[in-house]
């Protein structure tokens, strides 16, 4: 596990939610993975009551699987869980950028979505899959916000963690072909945008939003044990 200072504002429970969150999703804890209350708790320093209540959180949002007798363990990746955060995205999705397009989004806007994207090109390069990460789901905040849907953003990113888990295998196995198309297609997302093109930029999102259905057998072929 890769851990991190508890925040002030953080209590004993929501920092174990994030740890045991963050691990998953990055894959520090795997698909399949056991998970011990016990040695979380020494690693996290709390104790067991937290622990327990943030894999039960967990279990959940169906990251967590817990059999009883057995123990905790990590889910596998579920594509049938993938495929209906994915429908989602991509029904918002392209309605912001059909109202971005159509109604136009700010200069401002314009100006933090293309400083963003000058970052992202640098940790493409850098091979910085983490801070990418971040700065991927900061652009599609900013396209939310940039129409006035920022909390729209905020429910959709609750239903992601499945999707996430799986963009992050895809990233660190593809490497920088996986970032420079990523990049790439950011892009042409606000190349589109300021070109006020619906037809472009939601052809763009679509093809975005489906490129993991193309390595789908490649990541199931290299990871078999990760999926059910």
């Amino acid at each position: 596990m890769k851990i991190t200072m508890k925040k002030t504002d953080e209590n004993a429970r929501t920092y174990a939610n994030r740890m045991i969150l963050d691990n998953i999703i990055n894959l520090e804890l795997p698909p399949g993975t056991g998970l011990s209350e016990n040695e979380l708790s020494i690693q996290l320093n709390l104790s067991r009551t937290p622990v327990r209540e943030a894999l039960i959180e967990m279990s959940r949002i169906g990251l967590v699987e817990i059999i009883p007798k057995k123990g905790s363990f990590v889910t596998k990746i579920d594509y049938d869980f993938i495929e209906e955060a994915r429908f989602m995205r991509m029904s918002l999705e392209k309605s912001v950028v059909e109202l971005a397009c159509k109604e136009g989004i700010s200069m401002d806007s314009l100006n933090k979505l293309t400083d963003n994207l000058e970052r992202q090109k640098k940790a493409a390069l850098l091979l910085d899959n983490a801070a990418l990460m971040i700065l991927d789901d900061a652009f599609h905040q900013m396209l939310f916000d940039s129409v006035n849907k920022g909390r729209v953003y905020a429910v959709l990113q609750g239903q992601m963690v499945h999707f996430d888990r799986l963009r992050i295998l895809s990233l660190k196995t593809l490497k920088s072909e996986k970032a420079s198309i990523t990049v790439n297609d950011h892009e042409n997302i606000l190349y589109a945008l300021k070109k006020r093109d619906c037809e472009l930029a939601e052809m763009v999102m679509t093809r975005h939003l489906t490129r993991h259905q193309v390595e789908k057998a490649d990541l199931i072929g290299l990871y078999p044990e990760y999926f059910l």
